[in-house]
């Protein structure tokens, strides 16, 4: 079983607002780079859509480690999101969770691995975080720009 490492973060400018996520793949032998990007969406969204983008390209059964600076992200899928099935989808103040579609897309790609959810310091100088932050700024950048 091969052993990957995904880096992965998202950045927006306004909340809502352009949004762009960048993401590392590296599996020790290969390294790949990874970017894209919404005119109009979330933080929060550009997290989760990192994390299912670096996921998707893996294809085989995998030990995966994902590293990322959002507490949302790893949060929701260590600890909150078996609570929001249990309870049809709804947060602990009875709401529906947000951005529900990328956590159900993201749980479905998470079943065919094995999956460590690594939170980074954000902007603490770990290179690949930083890589990751500067291509969804340039996403960002470059949507802006269109």
């Amino acid at each position: 079983m091969t052993n990957y490492n995904i880096y992965c973060d998202g950045a927006c400018s306004g909340n809502p607002g352009p949004g762009g996520y960048g993401v590392i793949i590296d599996c020790g032998k290969s390294r790949k780079k990874y970017s894209d990007g919404e005119r109009h969406t979330t933080n929060n969204r550009m997290e989760l859509k990192a994390a299912i983008d670096g996921i998707s390209r893996i294809k085989d059964h995998s030990n995966i480690t994902v590293h990322t600076d959002s507490q949302y992200l790893v949060l929701g899928m260590t600890s909150w999101i078996s609570g929001w099935i249990k309870k049809g989808w709804k947060n602990s103040q009875k709401e529906d969770v947000k951005n529900r579609d990328l956590w159900e897309e993201l749980l479905s790609l998470s079943k065919k691995h094995n999956i460590k959810w690594q939170w980074l310091k954000g902007h603490s100088g770990h290179p690949e975080n930083e890589e990751c932050d500067r291509m969804a700024r340039e996403m960002i950048k470059k949507i802006m720009e269109d």
